[in-house]
Parts: structure tokens; C-alpha cells; sequence
């Protein structure tokens, strides 16, 4: 605390004076430093809000990606099941098909087999038909 000096009428006016002054002062100088802190506060509070409404719209853009991701995800998979099952109907059907072309190529070898052998019996027979003619030939010169 600051003390003053007596004069004749009581304190000495100027140091009165000046120290009123000098608390004035103060007095201006924190309330320009509280209404700059207000100010900035004010300004802190916009920009906080600023960023609340970020957040949010963010968010908001995150469960939307969220949700698409998940449909995509969803609709993926049940696309894939259908290749999948695709695949497999194409592949026992090509399964099928080879059995049934691998049947027939053997059921077709198997008749070109009895062919050969029927037409090798023929011609053997043939053979054996032509020999006996020679062979008759050569008796009927002899006699």
C-alpha cells in the first residue's frame, strides 16, 4: 500500500493526484486487456465452433464412407458367391462334357477295335479263299 504525505489541508494533492492517475491508468489498461481477451475468447469460441461443425461433418462423411463400404462389401460378396457358383456350374458342366466326349472316343475306339478285327478275319478268310483257289489251280494242271 502506498502511503502519502501530510500537507496543511491533509494528503499532498499531487501524490494524490498521481496516484489516482496512475490507478486510472491501470484501471483503462485492464480494461482494454479484458476486452481484448474477450474479443479473443469471443473469436476462440467461433473457431471452436468452427471446428465442432467440422468434426461433424466429418463424422458424418466417415459413417457415410462407412455405410458405402459396407454395401460395396455386402454387394461384393454376393457377387462373388455368383462367380463362384457360376464357375462351379461351368466347370461340372465342362466336366460332364469331357466324360461324355471321353465315353464316346472310347466306345468309338473300342468299335474301330472290332472293325479291325472283323476286317482282318475277312481278309483273312480272303487269304485263305485265294490260297485254296492257287491251291486248286495247281491241282487242276496236275491232272
Amino acid at each position: 500500500m502506498r502511503k502519502f504525505d501530510k500537507s496543511l489541508n491533509g494528503y499532498n494533492v499531487h501524490q494524490v493526484n498521481s496516484f489516482v492517475d496512475d490507478v486510472v491508468k491501470n484501471v483503462d489498461e485492464m480494461i482494454d486487456k479484458m476486452k481484448q481477451k474477450d474479443r479473443e475468447i469471443e473469436h476462440l469460441r467461433k473457431e471452436l465452433e468452427h471446428y465442432k461443425d467440422m468434426e461433424t461433418t466429418l463424422n458424418r462423411a466417415i459413417n457415410l464412407a462407412n455405410e458405402a463400404a459396407s454395401k460395396l462389401n455386402t454387394s461384393s460378396m454376393v457377387e462373388s458367391d455368383a462367380i463362384i457358383n457360376d464357375a462351379k456350374r461351368n466347370a461340372n458342366r465342362i466336366i460332364n462334357d469331357a466324360l461324355l466326349k471321353a465315353e464316346q472316343l472310347e466306345n468309338d475306339s473300342a468299335r474301330m477295335r472290332r472293325n479291325i478285327i472283323t476286317f482282318k478275319r475277312r481278309i483273312r478268310n480272303l487269304i485263305d479263299q485265294q490260297a485254296d483257289i492257287i491251291d486248286d489251280l495247281d491241282k487242276v494242271d496236275m491232272e
